[in-house]
This record gives structure tokens, sequence and C-alpha cells, in this order.
């Protein structure tokens, strides 16, 4: 078959690399290069993602298998212990904050028995009005009011009370009541598969990127202005023909793409919602952390993702995050609150970065979907399937869809 893929990110250069084994794939990029919102770039010799923190590892044997024997071998990557740590109340306590009880109490006692007795009481009948009503369920009403509901609020900007909690499964470490305790009596912590990650030793991610991509047929600076399915054919732009076609591209955008789409499923499309990031790159003072979240609201940075702990060796750089556009003297000025970051080195203002779970997200997002697979158009990754993945989910996603194609 001829397989045309719009979009040669992660996922788009996964399902590449897996279809071209056994089909005649080429992909069409917007960009002058491929991938994606997972791409670094490079500033004064060091390379930093612009958008988000791109790590690498997997709960996924299939995935794990296909990036290390098939791409770039394991050998080629180094082994990063996560050591991500949260600012409450000018101190620092380790990630997830469930397991931090002990170090909350050592500075703020009274809250962290609040915590305590809030989370073992807690009643979790699995029925959940909205994401903040998870997190009081799932938590307790103080933890979620002193970390959960503020954190998720700068994250999503906008209140968790807006939002569905459909993103949180494998996203968070979720303890019971008996890890809990645990936590408090021992050294307990979470086995999520992000506890330690694996980073290339070129100290830039753009390593993997290119190798995923090598052998593939890639057309640069090709934006999509039509797609029209004829005679069992689908055309793009009225001049690319292929038998099948795989779209990466945000579903918000997809459907205005096609030929008569319904008004209906064009209406669902534009209900879908995003947000942008806005992100600094930074020298900073030493630090072995590898993430630093910010809860408080007198701070609008959400996280610093601290880049240069992903290196080997070591280098003193960090990025910090904010949801939304701000700009380059907004980023500068609140970075003054915080002495630990000591010169702005580049600035970025992403477009597509976290799709926004609110309250039209199921019912939008099943209508463009089931409009999708009713005219044979495959959608994959974090925008194609409107959903927050990571770079290794990325990958098991494209790998399911490619066996599927292969099978059909």
């Amino acid at each position: 078959m001829k397989i045309g893929i719009l979009g040669a990110g992660i996922s788009g250069l996964s399902i590449g690399r897996m279809l071209s084994k056994q089909h005649d794939v080429e992909l069409l990029e917007r960009h002058s290069i491929h991938g994606g919102i997972a791409r670094t770039k490079t500033v004064e010799g060091v390379a930093y993602h612009p958008v988000g923190g791109h790590c690498f590892n997997s709960k996924y044997s299939d995935v794990m298998d296909f990036v290390f024997n098939e791409v770039l071998p394991k050998d080629s990557w180094h082994q990063v212990q996560r050591n991500a740590v949260i600012k409450l109340k000018g101190e620092e306590v380790s990630y997830p904050i469930e397991y931090a009880i002990q170090q909350i109490h050592n500075f703020a006692p009274e809250l962290a028995i609040d915590i305590t007795k809030d989370f073992l009481s807690a009643e979790d009948d699995n029925v959940y009005e909205n994401l903040e009503d998870w997190f009081r369920k799932k938590f307790g009403n103080t933890l979620a009011e002193t970390y959960f509901i503020p954190y998720n609020s700068k994250i999503w900007n906008r209140p968790p009370s807006e939002m569905s909690p459909a993103w949180v499964d494998g996203k968070l470490p979720i303890p019971n009541k008996e890890s809990f305790f645990k936590g408090l009596i021992s050294n307990e912590s979470d086995k999520m598969p992000h506890a330690s990650f694996y980073y290339p030793d070129t100290n830039n991610q753009n390593t993997f990127i290119d190798k995923l991509a090598e052998g593939l047929t890639i057309l640069t600076d090709f934006t999509v202005h039509t797609i029209e399915k004829k005679a069992n054919k689908w055309l793009v732009n009225g001049e690319k023909e292929y038998d099948l076609v795989i779209s990466t591209l945000p579903l918000n955008i997809l459907p205005h793409l096609i030929k008569g789409t319904p008004h209906e499923v064009l209406n669902a499309a534009d209900k879908l919602r995003y947000n942008k990031v806005t992100t600094m790159f930074w020298e900073t003072e030493e630090t072995n952390r590898t993430w630093t979240y910010i809860p408080e609201s007198y701070n609008f940075f959400h996280r610093y993702i601290h880049i240069g702990s992903f290196f080997k060796p070591k280098k003193n750089y960090s990025m910090s995050e904010v949801v939304g556009e701000k700009t380059r003297e907004e980023m500068i000025d609140n970075g003054k609150k915080d002495s630990f970051l000591k010169r702005p080195i580049d600035y970025n203002v992403s477009e597509h970065a976290y799709v926004v779970f609110d309250e039209n997200y199921d019912s939008a997002t099943t209508t463009v979907k089931k409009y999708l697979q009713d005219i044979g158009l495959h959608t994959l990754g974090r925008f194609g399937e409107w959903q927050y993945y990571n770079m290794d989910v990325c990958i098991k996603s494209s790998l399911d869809l490619a066996q599927k194609i292969n099978l059909a």
C-alpha cells in the first residue's frame, strides 16, 4: 500500500518506521525538520526542549524493544534516577507529595497531621463529578487543597472543578491507604516507570529522533490544506495520492481540512481546547534535582525542568515553564523571584502543547473520532488522539496501530 502520514513527530516517525517494512510510506511535515514538540534546540552548545521535557522509559516491553533494538541501542543511553521535588511553604519536599508527609512534618506538623487524617478517612466511591472531586476523594481535602488543586489550576490554566479526570490514569502515582501508611513509617515510594529514565549519551534527544527518522521519506515544509477521498483513494492537497492516510495533526484542526465534513463534527472539533506553553532556558546554580514543581501562586512558573541533570556529566541548566503565553520580559521578571535562576538564555512560546480535559472533552472527542473512523482515516498521537500522552505512549500507540494495519 501507498501510505501517507501527516506529521513527522514521534508518533508519525514511529509508525512510519514500522509500516515502511511492508509498505510504501511517505511522511508530510509542515516544519522544516522532523521531530515535533519532542525536538530539542541547541543554544550556546547545549540542547534543551523548548516544549516541555522529554525523556524515555516505558512499562511496555514492546516499546523498550523497539527503541533499543531497532532505533538507538541501549548502550547509547544513560539512565537517570528521577529526583523531583515540590516547593511548599518555602521548603522542598520529595515528589510525589503523598509520600513526603514525614518531611512536611518537619516544618509544618499540623499540616502533616491534617493531611494524614484526611487521606486515611477519605471515601472514594469511584464516581467523580470533575477533576477536583477526583483529587478530594483520592487524597482527602487537605492534600487536595494544599497541592493538587492549586498545582493543577496552574498546569491546565483553569480550575480542576471545570475539568474531567480522564487524563490521570497512569499519569499520577496513586497510593492506597496501605502504601500511604507505609510512607509514614518507612521509605515507601512510588513505582512509576519514570522513577528512572533514559537519555541519550550525546545529551541531546535529537540523537534518538534523528535515528527514528533514518531511512524514511519525509517531505518537509509541506502544509496540508485539503484532504479528500475519491474512488477509494485519499488525495492530500489534490496532488498526493494514498491508499491509506494516518494523521497526527491536531484533532481540532483535522476535520476542517477534510472535504465534506458534517457541521456537527466541525462544531465538536471547535469545542476542543488546548494550552500553549511558554518556556525559558536558564543557566542556574548547581542542582541534582530533575524536576521542581511549584504549586504556590507567588510564582507563575509551575515547574522547573532541570535538563542539565539529564546530562552526563551534569550541567547547570534548567527550563522554567508556564502554561499560556508570557512575554520574554515577564518570564525574566518572574525568574528574579528565585536566585537559583542565574541567567536567561533562550525563550519559546509553543502552539499545541497540552490538550485540555474540560467539560466538552468526552462528547467532542467521541463525535470527531467516530466520524474519522467511519470514513477510514486513522489518527495517532498526543494531538491526533487528543490525549495526554508521554513519548513512550505515543510510540506504543504507533506500534499497536501499525500491527493492526499490517494484519488487516
